[in-house]
């Protein structure tokens, strides 16, 4: 025992909120290295060629945006770890905005200033982006972008990997890759430019791209920064001539943060290049709520949480207005940014805002650290990052995409690059949706077939009856139909309806099962007309089963349901309907009318016999709709159906009874709960006035004592009659397992 007055100390422990905000801070610190090294790279892609003079604005456009977005999305977000900043994908698109406005002021007139165009234009496509983005998340309308076809949304996303590779080239070189610009290609310094920043992409490809460490990709970057200073030292290259020759940046001033909004900008904005830049603005629009939908998926499969994806659209719209209400340009939570800080620890909302701390620390530092950047450095970034976009939509894409639409999404890549964002979105839903047509008419809409010989109702027959159905079972001819008909599928069904038609002439009576039919277009209705007409040339009468109240309506309004065309509810009751046609055909009215005795005499197979038992059976009459013996009750007599049908019923939903099976002309019901003396195991009821004779269980009892030879007869026909129905049974069972 111990004593209660000694207490021990525990060991000193950290607090756990001030642990946790530990781990937010590293988390976020880790983060925040990619966001600074991919937001310098983004300034040098949208502020290039001419607008390179401006690269200060850039620096600070592009992390005020990462600190707003990262603070916003950090306060607000459903995932509190999330780290938001813009993405190369909607960096690049945004540089061929930028890119498109500059050119058209130069085309009309040269001397037109560039910097407060280029602001407006980044500011209000953000602010346009930002309200989509809420208008998707308010309306639940955002969940429709991920019914956009698979190959039109990486042929998007791939043709932003290449227009990515292709702004790095124009970062070294100061000229965009066209065949005018080739000569200043010819150059030895700008190969040279070329062949180091490849090398750099090749090292981050060997090295960052396999392990992702936090701190492995700034390592790498100095490491390239430190490497091309020692090679300009050995080779006796200055720094300033290194710069002269276009080796490193020139530095830019220090980092000015100006609002767009002005009234004498907005009164000079060259409003003339409006319309040639609302496709662009479609497509800042379409990646940015792609990239958000994506990136938050991506980030809940990766950590196995669940986000609102609702709210995140909201979230990010929101953060997308208040940074283009700034100048800058549009972002979303980023995949590897966030994994790499929830990997890192951070759980919680200080993340972000320490993201979003280091991002504005930046604007004052960022412009004197990238004048000693080699352009190769940060160009082989990009060719790294455009590369690495290409490879995951063009190379890994093949092995999830069948030959079709990895075709469709390599044409899509090609149509973005030479017309732009617009017409390859537009040509891609067009090549999407053919491509969709034309493998869902490849599925088969038949499930499987089936005739009358082998696939019957559950009303039981005579033995006469039953050898005019195996006879002529081949009159009837049932299609189990499934999918969604339209013109391809339903083009399919007829060519099949039409050969099954030639190699079974016999057929009289075709039956279409709708069961698993989810709808019927349209354009489908015209297939069925063809069928009608083959159908009605060969004297073949049309079925229907099944058939859904949309699908009726489509047939009806074709004019297709009409002579010819019979619809039932049901598939056994449209059995049961051709079979009694096909025997009233074969068999004709005076046997149906044969007398009790003579049945007897054939299941008796005497005429002594079928006497003495017709004297210990009772006749009795029931209407229709009577119930004969009811489920649960005693089993003390067997029924003799001479003329009519009874119907074998089960209990089922809502107090209501199903049929399970009928039971026709010269059949019996009870005799194995008579030889059994077990309990009813379901209802009958007549389903139509009926005749029928009553052996009751004394009766029986007396022919077993009385007459032993009458009593085995009996016993043997009873045999062969469930031998008969257990052979029916498992045929319908076959015909179901196709």
């Amino acid at each position: 025992m111990t004593d209660p007055a000694i207490a021990f100390s525990p060991a000193p422990r950290f607090n756990p909120a001030l642990k946790h905000a530990l781990n937010d801070i590293m988390g976020g610190s880790a983060a925040s290295i990619l966001t600074v090294t991919f937001g310098l790279s983004y300034s040098l892609l949208i502020f290039a060629g001419p607008l390179s003079p401006y690269l200060s604005y850039g620096i600070t456009a592009t992390f005020v945006s990462s600190a707003v977005l990262a603070i916003v999305v950090a306060l607000c977000s459903s995932l509190p770890f999330a780290v938001a900043a813009p993405d190369s994908s909607t960096a690049a698109v945004t540089g061929i905005l930028v890119a498109s406005l500059v050119e058209r002021i130069e085309a009309a007139n040269p001397s037109l200033p560039l910097l407060s165009p280029v602001l407006i234009t980044l500011g209000v496509s953000t602010v346009l982006t930002g309200l989509v983005l809420c208008g998707l998340g308010l309306t639940r309308l955002g969940r429709a972008i991920r019914y956009v076809p698979y190959p039109v949304v990486g042929g998007f996303l791939g043709a932003t990997g290449l227009l990515i590779a292709l702004g790095a080239i124009r970062v070294i070189t100061n000229h965009p890759l066209q065949f005018a610009t080739l000569p200043y290609f010819a150059n030895r310094t700008t190969l040279l430019e070329l062949g180091a920043a490849c090398a750099m992409a090749l090292v981050l490809y060997l090295t960052w791209h396999r392990s992702r460490s936090p701190f492995g990709l700034p390592i790498i970057l100095i490491g390239g920064v430190l490497t091309a200073h020692l090679a300009f030292w050995i080779t006796g290259v200055s720094f300033d001539s290194a710069r002269t020759l276009g080796w490193t940046f020139q530095p830019p001033p220090q980092a000015v943060f100006t609002l767009p909004w002005h009234t004498d900008d907005f009164a000079h904005y060259p409003w003339f290049v409006v319309p040639d830049l609302i496709g662009n603005v479609v497509a800042v629009i379409f990646v940015t709520a792609c990239c958000t939908l994506f990136n938050t998926t991506g980030i809940e499969v990766a950590v196995h949480r669940e986000a609102n994806l609702e709210r995140e659209l909201n979230v990010t719209g929101i953060a997308n207005i208040l940074t283009g209400v700034l100048g800058g340009y549009p972002g979303c939570s980023s995949i590897s940014r966030s994994i790499l800080n929830y990997s890192s620890g951070g759980r919680g909302r200080l993340s972000g805002l320490t993201v979003a701390a280091l991002s504005l620390l930046m604007l004052a530092v960022a412009p004197e650290l990238l004048g000693f950047i080699p352009k190769f450095v940060i160009g082989g970034l990009l060719l790294y990052l455009g590369a690495d976009q290409l490879h995951r939509w063009i190379i890994e894409s093949r092995k999830r995409l069948s030959k079709l639409e990895y075709l469709s999404l390599i044409a899509i890549i090609a149509i973005i690059v030479a017309w732009g964002f617009v017409p390859g979105i537009l040509i891609g839903v067009i090549i999407g949706c053919a491509t969709f047509a034309f493998s869902a008419a490849r599925v088969e809409s038949i499930k499987y077939s089936f005739d009358g010989s082998e696939y019957r109702s559950s009303l039981d027959r005579s033995r006469d009856d039953q050898e005019v159905l195996l006879a002529h079972g081949g009159s009837i001819q049932g299609l189990n139909l499934q999918s969604y008909l339209f013109f391809g599928s339903a083009n399919r069904l007829y060519q099949h309806v039409k050969q099954l038609l030639q190699e079974r002439p016999e057929c009289r009576y075709l039956l279409f099962d709708f069961k698993l039919v989810t709808g019927v277009d349209s354009s489908a209705a015209y297939s069925f007309a063809q069928i009608k007409r083959s159908a009605h040339d060969l004297g073949v009468e049309l079925i229907l089963v099944h058939l859904p109240a949309a699908a009726e309506k489509v047939l009806r309004a074709s004019d297709f349901i009409g002579d010819g065309v019979t619809l039932i509810p049901e598939l056994d009751r449209a059995l049961e309907w051709c079979e009694n046609e096909i025997i009233s055909q074969h068999q004709g009215l005076a046997q149906e009318e044969a007398s009790l005795h003579d049945w007897f005499a054939r299941i008796l197979d005497s005429e002594d016999d079928a006497d003495r038992l017709i004297h210990r059976c009772q006749r009795i009459e029931v209407e229709a709709g009577e119930i004969i013996v009811k489920a649960g009750d005693p089993a003390d007599s067997m029924h003799f159906i001479l003329e009519g049908r009874v119907g074998v019923m089960v209990p089922a939903e809502e107090e209501r009874a199903t049929r399970v099976r009928s039971l026709g002309r010269y059949t019996t019901i009870g005799e194995m709960g008579l030889v059994s003396n077990t309990p009813r195991s379901a209802t009958i009821k007549a389903e139509v006035d009926s005749v029928l004779y009553v052996l009751n269980m004394h009766q029986f009892d007396s022919i077993r004592d009385e007459d032993p030879a009458l009593s085995h007869k009996l016993l043997t026909y009873f045999v062969s009659v469930m031998a008969e129905r257990l052979t029916f049974a498992n045929r319908t069972i076959a015909v179901l397992r196709r």
